[in-house]
């Protein structure tokens, strides 16, 4: 809610996976941005970045002001504070459960805000808003750690510079600390030819320093332009200095970390079965960039390797029935092969996984696989399966059944249709990893660099071990393979000692030989030169054990075989988070003011299929309102973003409904009388009905409609919420009990809970898996035509069961309707044009409006542009509206 206070007051936004609002760091109309600065400090492979920025609202009038920060995936936040007016508002990471509670709190009391995270390609976005008077100076500062993956050669940090705006003071820095020295630094023109100049080195034997500070000149689009120039990912690719091929082991802060990335070896030979999904859904540009990719990667085998292909739809193929070598004629015809290939029917992984694994073990009884090869299966999909095995949990036990020690799998999974969680437990389950491949225009190029990164295997059963009592709490330590261009790591404690001394031992498997390397390191060496250091990170080490800790647990934990072992590392990981401020999947941040009445929490977000963010119900707080960039354009020139409740009932009751299939929004209104009851959702299945009694409003010659009652009936517990402007009565047939709008409060019972929101909004949830939110809209009491009266809110994802019907949940059911818009028009209101629709059989004239969204502000509401249906939604929704009036309310719909 938003609601006028003297100092300052938070608005927040939880969104899932999805483009941001704007791409902007700083958001709002009529502010001066002061100023905006990254600083990232880089010690032995390992990053702490900090960005801050002052902003000043210059404008007449309180606003929203927007702050956000890209963020690589696989940086964990570990802090954010923020000082509006000279409140001050400090971070703490702490359980997700203990932090959502304190938010809540706060929140019910109108005076918190949300923090958001939203996934997109290799970056999160971390946004918050806060809602400040004229005048007020706001300073923002977020800090997140990451641990450098070295990948074809290089250690990349990349920080997404969008200030959406001329910022006087806007500088880059980047430390890099590096013990054993750095051999190259490199500063690619990522952010465009203009800025190639501006962006100074300054290296040294083991430091260098990178910095960017352009001026506002310097910064604009052109000469004269008012907008910056400066949008898009900066980037310092390095390399360090490798002794021998034994690794590097560094020891500070009691804590150990090896470094181990050989060079120069001979690569090992490889067996590759490539299991390429040609399901109807890879037609067009999937199957045009993996086939392109499939050409070059296909170039890339030697005749020491072996390879065949497998396509599969809802039948499984083989371009050969067994492996053969890659010579320039075997290939070629391979690459003839998948040119050819015409996607259509459904998806058999199973079937296709079963054969691929089949393949390589039949070669291999034969003796046709050197001992020393590295055999492999690369699975290329986009989709879920629909043919054959459809069970995610028992193709994952098929596979590992049938995998050999020796084998890994590799998934690439193509765009978001995929369970890209299953595809991600599958291949680490089997010695593999997974990448998620976004289908755009540089896919073929993403799949060609994720094979370079294990087209060249250097090394396998690799061992890095230490002596007996030197060291506690390894992280991984034993490793399938190592490829070339990349690194492996494994951290630890290091336990009291009578020596200086650490010695780590690595033991290997490389082309014809076997490695035992062995490498030592001074315990107190490293922190007395850290010390030395102005610009280094001197708690890396610690932070580092723990990152890789945590991550690890977290993989162990999505592959744990009972719940037992899953709660074990699940309490584990939340130790390590809070103990090392970490905001992970199991822990959250809390910010709060010095007198802890203002909050803000930030989650981390999941990334299954959809991808999504764990958390408050991400439906609550979101709006869809035209940005005010765009608010005089028409609706053929902009795109509303594409998060958005589906179903949503307010004012005179507009029903505005989200049609996720045709990814439009669709509104009607109901011609109903006063007293009339009207059904909204039916599911018998799950029995859950949510009924709304209409009233009207005082104006004598106009009969306006609004709901004064809505109920949400639970009939396997016999369990009723009846929600009026007065009170909210919960009844169970035997006991009756009201509470008025002026407390807030928490209520369950027999799997329904009440959360109400003083004066404000009740959410009411059933079995954890279906919600309603009511809002509460107040009018002065001696207003001559308005009456109180309330709005409905049901987000998307509610859990109903295949029988759900009613005014709104009929649009719930799959597959939803398919809508189409055509002839697009002038009406007799210019400003609301005219279309055809069709939809379910019917051609229907529709005409381009707004509707009002009043979840952020009850009062005025924020505008949502839709189709309004005429004649209360006929042709739009199933029957005559007259079917959905229900006798009383709790009464389920009984359609003719």
């Amino acid at each position: 809610m938003i609601q006028e206070i003297p100092t300052c007051e938070f608005t927040g936004l939880i969104l899932l996976d999805i483009p941001l609002l704007s791409p902007q760091a700083i958001r709002g109309d009529d502010i001066t941005v002061k100023s905006y600065k990254v600083e990232s400090r880089i010690t032995s492979r390992f990053a702490h970045t900090t960005v801050r920025s002052s902003v000043v609202n210059s404008g007449s009038k309180a606003q929203s002001i927007g702050f956000n920060v890209q963020i690589p995936k696989r940086a964990f936040i570990t802090n954010f504070t923020m000082n509006v007016n000279g409140i001050t508002f400090v971070g703490s990471v702490k359980e997700k459960t203990v932090a959502r509670n304190l938010y809540a709190q706060a929140r019910a009391r109108g005076k918190a805000a949300g923090i958001i995270r939203a996934n997109s390609q290799d970056m999160e976005t971390f946004k918050t808003e806060v809602h400040v008077p004229p005048g007020s100076n706001i300073e923002f500062e977020l800090h997140y750690q990451e641990m450098m993956h070295r990948k074809l050669g290089f250690y990349e940090h990349s920080l997404y510079l969008q200030p959406g705006r001329l910022v006087p003071q806007f500088q880059v820095d980047v430390y890099i600390y590096e013990p054993k020295g750095i051999s190259s630094v490199q500063t690619p023109n990522t952010l465009g030819v203009q800025f190639s100049d501006l962006i100074k080195v300054t290296s040294t034997k083991d430091k260098a320093h990178v910095v960017f500070k352009p001026n506002l000149q310097q910064q604009r689009k052109c000469d004269n332009c008012t907008g910056s120039a400066i949008d898009g990912v900066f980037t310092v690719k390095y390399d360090v200095n490798r002794d021998s091929n034994a690794g590097e082991l560094q020891v500070s802060d009691g804590h150990f970390v090896h470094f181990f990335a050989p060079s120069n070896l001979s690569p090992l030979p490889k067996n590759i079965v490539f299991v390429i999904d040609v399901s109807g859904s890879m037609w067009g540009v999937k199957m045009k960039q993996t086939v392109e990719a499939m050409q070059a990667i296909l170039d890339d085998l030697t005749i020491d390797d072996n390879f065949s292909v497998i396509d599969f739809n809802h039948n499984v193929r083989c371009w050969s029935e067994e492996l053969v070598p890659g010579s320039s004629i075997q290939v070629a015809d391979a690459k003839k092969y998948i040119q050819n290939i015409k996607p259509n029917g459904g998806t058999n992984i199973n079937e296709a996984l079963m054969r691929a694994v089949q393949m390589l073990v039949k070669a291999s009884n034969q003796g046709l696989i050197d001992s020393r090869s590295v055999s492999m299966i690369i699975l290329v999909s986009d989709g879920d399966p629909t043919v054959g095995e459809i069970k995610l949990s028992t193709i994952q036990k098929n596979v590992k059944r049938v995998m050999r020690e020796e084998f890994s799998l590799f998934s690439l999974g193509i765009g978001f249709d995929v369970d890209y969680d299953f595809l991600e437990r599958i291949a680490n389950e089997n010695r593999g990893m997974a990448q998620r491949i976004y289908a755009n225009h540089d896919a073929a190029e993403q799949l060609r660099t994720f094979y370079s990164q294990v087209s060249s295997p250097l090394l396998r059963r690799i061992t890095i071990q230490f002596p007996e009592d030197s060291v506690s709490e390894v992280t991984q330590n034993r490793f399938d393979k190592y490829f070339s261009g990349s690194e492996l790591v494994v951290a630890g404690r290091v336990l009291p000692s009578d020596t200086n001394t650490l010695t780590s031992i690595t033991t290997a498997a490389a082309a014809r030989l076997d490695l035992t390397l062995e490498t030592d390191a001074d315990t107190t060496e490293l922190d007395m030169e850290l010390a030395k250091q102005q610009h280094s990170f001197t708690g890396f080490a610690r932070q580092m054990w723990a990152y890789l800790t945590i991550k690890q647990l977290i993989s162990e934990r999505s592959l744990a075989p009972t719940a037992v072992k899953k709660r074990k590392i699940t309490q584990r990981i939340m130790a390590l988070a809070v103990e090392h401020q970490f905001v992970t999947p199991l822990t959250a941040l809390l910010v709060e003011s010095e007198d802890a009445k203002e909050r803000l929490l930030a989650d981390s977000p999941k990334d299954p299929k959809q991808g999504c963010c764990s958390g408050p119900p991400p439906w609550v707080q979101m709006t869809t309102p035209a940005p005010p960039s765009q608010a005089n354009k028409g609706p053929e020139d902009w795109t509303l973003p594409h998060f958005r409740v589906s179903l949503l009932v307010d004012n005179d009751p507009h029903f505005i409904v989200h049609l996720p299939g045709s990814d439009t929004d669709v509104c009607f209104n109901i011609d109903s009388k006063p007293g009339h009851i009207l059904n909204l959702v039916s599911d018998s299945g799950a029995g859950v009905v949510v009924n709304g009694q209409l009233i009207r409003s005082k104006h004598k010659n106009k009969i306006n409609t609004y709901f004064g009652t809505i109920s949400i009936y639970y009939q396997p517990e016999g369990v009723s919420v009846t929600v009026s402007t007065d009170s909210i009565d919960m009844s169970d047939g035997r006991n009756n009990h009201s509470f008025t709008w002026g407390a807030t409060a928490d209520i369950s019972q027999d799997g329904v809970r009440i959360s109400t929101v003083r004066n404000s909004q009740v959410t009411i949830t059933i079995n954890n898996n279906i919600q309603v939110m009511v809002l509460l809209h107040r009018v002065w009491k001696k207003h001559p035509v308005n009456v109180d009266f309330l709005g409905v809110y049901i987000p998307n994802n509610n859990q109903y069961s295949p029988l759900v019907h009613g005014l709104i949940g009929q649009f719930s059911r799959e597959p939803f309707p398919e809508v189409s818009v055509y002839d697009i028009h002038e009406g007799p209101d210019p400003l609301k044009k005219e279309a055809t629709m069709e939809v379910k059989g019917n051609k229907l004239l529709v005409t381009r409006g707004w509707q009002k969204d009043y979840r952020s502000d009850t009062r005025r509401g924020s505008s949502v542009y839709c189709w309004f249906i005429h004649n209360s939604g006929k042709g739009l929704i199933d029957g005559h509206y007259t079917d959905y009036i229900v006798p009383d309310l709790n009464s389920f719909l009984q359609m003719p």
